[in-house]
């Protein structure tokens, strides 16, 4: 797309060029089912009735509306955005692995960290509010990763069991 870019619209000023580009652009990404002759042909339509109502998107363009080289140049502007946009949605799948590897790599390299660790203050205490509570046999504890293990532990088992409790006062 890049390339093209620089082989077209030789006759516009930067700023022009650039303008109408961003606008073909999201043209492209916002009409993914039109065909590159759909976008083209309404994108046309459209700017010719913008200027019979004197309100052109892009003033600049009067004098190049109906010039072959013009439709030639933006259909291939069209065509290369249109086949940008299918190759980044063909690498939707392999961009969404990647990040969910990534996730998993993160979420394992912070469990390796607190597996390093000595337990905090506040993990220390909630560990023995806990086996208080649910008076459990307290472990020694050595660092944050085995700490938040063990709370989740007494929760989870706690929790079923009055789940459980519940469920047979009711029956």
């Amino acid at each position: 797309m890049y390339q093209i870019k620089s082989q077209i619209y030789l006759d516009m000023t930067k700023t022009q060029k650039s303008a109408l580009c961003n606008f073909l652009r999201a043209l492209v990404k916002k009409s993914p089912d039109l065909s590159v002759d759909d976008i083209l042909n309404k994108f046309l339509e459209d700017e010719k009735y913008y200027f019979e109502i004197n309100n052109p998107h892009f003033e600049f363009l009067e004098d190049y509306l109906d010039s072959n080289k013009f439709l030639d140049d933006t259909y291939l502007y069209l065509k290369e955005c249109r086949k940008y946009y299918d190759y980044k949605k063909s690498q939707e799948p392999i961009i969404q692995a990647q990040k969910e590897y990534e996730k998993k790599k993160r979420a394992f390299l912070r469990e390796v960290k607190m597996s390093k660790e000595a337990p905090t203050k506040k993990q220390l205490y909630y560990y023995e509010s806990l086996c208080k509570k649910y008076n459990i046999e307290k472990k020694e504890l050595s660092s944050k990763l085995e700490a938040r293990d063990e709370i989740d532990k007494i929760l989870n088992e706690n929790q079923i069991n009055s789940s459980l409790r519940t469920s047979n006062e009711h029956t």
